[in-house]
């Protein structure tokens, strides 16, 4: 038996053309959907991130504008308050609360001028708090007479905090505490008067009916009201 005889003849091979082909075959429709599937879904998430910063931004300015806001206004009631003047000077107590209108008497330093008093209400006005401040007076009864009106017209006025529903005032008399009657303020001002009539207390300077401030600001912004407390005349 003769042995199976050995063909020399060389292997046939694929071209080279055929074989680039091969190795360069692109992605089919399956992988290019998938792909196009991960593709929106990392965008979908990415825009939501976006928005959340976008809104988280928009709600820290929003937060850092109302706290200018409250800091400005009260800042502007410490002054009021710290400048109020005496009570035989407004021949009430210096500073009273009427429903949503805070008023204060206050002494008011004119440069080049004697100093004059002037009347400051902070009242609700299209749900802002407006500060309006009367013309400087010059004599106790250009003050009674605007004391007892409440018209406001002729007065300068600033507006100072929208979004506000009401103004919670209460006033500190001594030997009572905090209080919103101004009745008892009322009686603190006549048993001062009456103490002044005492020989060894007349020299000496009426004491305050009303000796401290506090005011809540409650605004659709606000979870619960902001309370700040002022001294008077100090």
């Amino acid at each position: 038996m003769k042995p199976a005889a050995r063909s020399d003849a060389p292997t046939r091979r694929r071209p080279a053309h055929v074989r680039r082909a091969r190795r360069m075959r692109g992605f089919t429709l399956i992988e290019l959907m998938i792909a196009i599937a991960i593709l929106a879904v990392v965008a979908v998430l990415a825009w939501r991130g976006l928005d959340q910063i976008m809104r988280g931004r928009d709600k820290v300015a929003s937060a850092m504008e109302d706290e200018r806001v409250f800091a400005q206004m009260f800042d502007q009631m410490r002054i009021d308050a710290r400048l109020a003047a005496t009570d035989d000077e407004a021949g009430q107590p210096a500073i009273g609360v009427a429903g949503n209108t805070l008023q204060i008497v206050r002494t008011l330093y004119v440069p080049g001028a004697a100093p004059r008093l002037q009347v400051v209400r902070y009242r609700i006005a299209g749900g802002r708090v407006v500060r309006y401040a009367s013309p400087p007076l010059g004599d106790a009864n250009r003050l009674r007479s605007v004391l007892k009106d409440s018209d406001v017209d002729g007065w300068s006025h600033v507006a100072l905090m929208g979004g506000v529903g009401a103004i919670d005032a209460k006033l500190y008399v001594p030997r009572v505490g905090w209080t919103t009657s101004l009745q008892a303020a009322d009686d603190a001002l006549a048993q001062n008067n009456d103490a002044l009539k005492v020989p060894q207390l007349g020299n000496a300077p009426p004491p305050r009916a009303v000796t401290g401030l506090q005011v809540s600001i409650g605004a659709t912004s606000l979870r619960v009201p902001v309370t700040r407390v002022f001294l008077v005349g100090e």
